[in-house]
C-alpha cells in the first residue's frame, strides 16, 4: 500500500497581499531631533502597488456578496495602479475587466494592465479621470458590466483598516505618532486612520496632495464634485500640499540615497514628512511608498544620465 502525499495548503496569489515591508529612511531623515520615518514598500504586493489591497477586497467582498459572479465583466476608470491591481485580481478569479483610463499614463502601466488580459478604454488626458469615471458609469447603465467604483466602495478602505492599519501597527510596536499618505481615491488614508484612531486617538493622520498646477500620478485635487464618497475630512489632521518637481526629486533621492524605487506620490509622501521634521522630537512617523519606480521608467522620471 502506497503512502498517500498530503495535500499542499498554499495561500493563493490574493491571499499572499499585504504583509510589506516596513524600513528604516536612514539618511534622507538623519539627525532630526530623534525623529524616526519609515516607508512602507507595498511594491512588495503581487501586482506591486499598495491598490492590490482594495483591488482584491473589492471583488473577494462582492463576490460573497452574490454581486458578481467569476465570468461576469468588470468595470473601472483608473489612473494606473488600481486598474494593474484589479487586473491581476481579476486573471486570478476568473473575470472580465474593462478598464477606463486616460491616455496620458506610462506605457508600462497600460502594458501591465494589458498583460493581465485586461481591455483598455483610453480616454483623453483633457477629459481625465472624472470623465472616465463617467464613462465607466454610462457603461453599467448600459448593461456592459459591474462598476466596482473604488471612490464609493467601501470595501476599498476596509482593505486597509483589517490589514495596512494593523501591519504598521504591528510593525511599530503600537509607537508611531504620525501616519503620511498620499491621497488619490483617499482608500488608504481612510482606512488606515480609522484604524490607528481606535488604538491611539493622539496618532496625528497627515494627508498629501499636489499644489495647484502640479501633476502627480495617482494623487488628486479632486473638484467637489467628484470627491471620492469614501472621504471623511474629519479623518485627516492635517493636508500638505508638495510640488510636483519637488515630489519628483524625493523619488529620485529615495531610489539613490535610500535604495528604494519609488514612484512621484511616494516622494511626495517622504517630502511631506520630512516638511514637519522641525516641528517635531522623537517623533515615530510612517509614510506609504505606493508602488515601485520601474513602471515610470519611460516617463523620464529617472534620466539614463
Amino acid at each position: 500500500m502506497s503512502d498517500s502525499v498530503p495535500e499542499l495548503t498554499i495561500p493563493s496569489l490574493v491571499n499572499q497581499i499585504g504583509r510589506t515591508r516596513l524600513v528604516p529612511i536612514q539618511r534622507l531623515a538623519a539627525n532630526t531631533r530623534g525623529n524616526q520615518i519609515f516607508g512602507k514598500l507595498e511594491g512588495d504586493n503581487p501586482a506591486g502597488s499598495v491598490k492590490d489591497r482594495p483591488a482584491a477586497n473589492m471583488i473577494v467582498q462582492a463576490e460573497a456578496r452574490g454581486t458578481i459572479k467569476p465570468g461576469d465583466t468588470l468595470l473601472e476608470a483608473t489612473s494606473g495602479n488600481t486598474g494593474i491591481a484589479l487586473a491581476m485580481v481579476a486573471a486570478t478569479m476568473g473575470y472580465k475587466l474593462k478598464l477606463l483610463m486616460p491616455d496620458n499614463m506610462t506605457g508600462e502601466r497600460k502594458s501591465l494592465m494589458t498583460a493581465y488580459g485586461a481591455e483598455l478604454i483610453l480616454v483623453t488626458e483633457e477629459q481625465g479621470m472624472e470623465y472616465a469615471r463617467d464613462q465607466a458609469a454610462a457603461m453599467a447603465a448600459r448593461g456592459e458590466g459591474v462598476v466596482l467604483d473604488q471612490f464609493a466602495n467601501p470595501d476599498n478602505w476596509g482593505a486597509h483598516y483589517s490589514s495596512t492599519g494593523p501591519e504598521i501597527w504591528e510593525a511599530t510596536q503600537g509607537k508611531i505618532t504620525h501616519f503620511v499618505s498620499s491621497m488619490g481615491t483617499t482608500g488608504t488614508i481612510m482606512g488606515v486612520s480609522r484604524y490607528l484612531k481606535e488604538k491611539n486617538p493622539d496618532i496625528q493622520i497627515i494627508g498629501v496632495q499636489p499644489e495647484d498646477g502640479s501633476s502627480i500620478p495617482g494623487i488628486r485635487r479632486w473638484p467637489e464634485a467628484y470627491l471620492p464618497a469614501i472621504y471623511e475630512p474629519a479623518r485627516v489632521d492635517r493636508i500638505i500640499d508638495v510640488n510636483q518637481a519637488e515630489a519628483e526629486d524625493m523619488a529620485r533621492s529615495l531610489a539613490r540615497v535610500e535604495g528604494i524605487l519609488s514612484g512621484v506620490s511616494s516622494g511626495g509622501a517622504l517630502l511631506a514628512a520630512l516638511k514637519m521634521l522641525p516641528e517635531l522630537d522623537n517623533a515615530v512617523m510612517v509614510t506609504i511608498v505606493c508602488d515601485r519606480g520601474d513602471r515610470y521608467l519611460s516617463s523620464g522620471l529617472f534620466p539614463a544620465n
